[in-house]
């Protein structure tokens, strides 16, 4: 662990339940695979030759392939017209053997992002980004979260950080975070029933919210958002950031770090993600439960004689 001079029992190791996860979902698929035939199937578009994106979409078909998933992936140009990139999630919408979809983002300018979100059936939404599944999740409807915000809720429980009746503060409101961790707590539902604040770059003292924390859940995209005056002692902090800065003493020139001070919060916290090794590894373990369970919800379809899956 890169802080050695933190009580490691602090620590919440993202990497390790990430490798849990992945490992349970493993034994779930080869079972899956024995008693009904089914191997879940998961399918990636990636248009245009981000690096990020590249390396992301990679990361994920490794993590297929361990788990024992069939994957696909169609790697696109960055000039592909749109009607182009709706056709093919058609295609995959009525393909009985894709279980998920997933289109990397960001896409180029010329690409509607909403359009395309919404043209992946709902059944097929693994990244939970679709409206209906955001509305399902909104009123407590069973549905797929999307994996960052369920990669939180599971270090959460994992790691034994109680939510119920505690104040969970978030600091940011993106759909991609903030929001749906925000309404993921909130339920009436074990790992949750948390009173929740979300605040953020609108207001005039952050800290003035995020000092009544008994967790702090930080996804703003900004280096040092929390420093140790920001936080009370005991509080349950959960860094969701990813921000490079320059480290001469590095071999690649710089160094990856979260929202939170590290080195400041950590004395004074109860628990605590550290960045790399937090959050980030479980936003593909996720991804590998929700492509799970819509396999899973395959067997129930069958049995109703709904035969081949429409998705839709």
């Amino acid at each position: 662990m890169e802080h050695k001079r933190i009580d490691e029992n602090k620590i919440i190791d993202g990497t390790r339940t990430a490798q849990s996860i992945k490992d349970e979902v493993r034994e779930l698929t080869a079972d899956l695979q024995a008693k009904h035939g089914i191997t879940p199937g998961l399918a990636f578009m990636l248009v245009g030759d981000d690096p990020a994106s590249r390396s992301y979409v990679a990361s994920k078909e490794k993590a297929c392939a361990y788990c024992g998933f069939h994957s696909t992936t169609l790697r696109l140009p960055d000039d592909t017209p749109e009607a182009d990139i709706l056709a093919q999630i058609d295609r995959w919408n009525i393909d009985p053997d894709i279980h998920g979809i997933l289109v990397q983002l960001p896409l180029p300018a010329h690409v509607d992002e909403d359009r395309v979100i919404e043209a992946i059936s709902p059944r097929k939404d693994v990244d939970g980004f679709h409206p209906i599944n955001v509305g399902k999740l909104v009123i407590g409807q069973e549905c797929f979260l999307p994996c960052t915000p369920a990669g939180i809720q599971e270090l959460l429980v994992r790691s034994a950080v109680e939510t119920a009746g505690r104040h969970v503060v978030v600091v940011g409101r993106s759909n991609i975070v903030g929001k749906p961790i925000a309404n993921i707590l909130l339920q009436k539902a074990a790992g949750a029933n948390a009173v929740v604040t979300v605040t953020h770059s609108a207001a005039p003292d952050i800290g003035l919210y995020t000092r009544q924390a008994d967790v702090l859940i930080v996804a703003t995209g900004r280096v040092n958002t929390i420093t140790a005056d920001m936080v009370k002692e005991g509080v349950a902090v959960i860094d969701v950031g990813i921000n490079r800065v320059e480290d001469a003493t590095r071999e690649r020139g710089y160094r990856l770090v979260g929202d939170v001070d590290f080195d400041g919060v950590a004395p004074k916290a109860s628990r605590i993600t550290p960045v790399p090794g937090g959050v980030g590894p479980m936003t593909i373990a996720m991804l590998m439960k929700n492509t799970h369970a819509s396999a899973l919800r395959t067997i129930a379809q069958r049995q109703a004689g709904g035969g081949r899956q429409t998705g839709r």
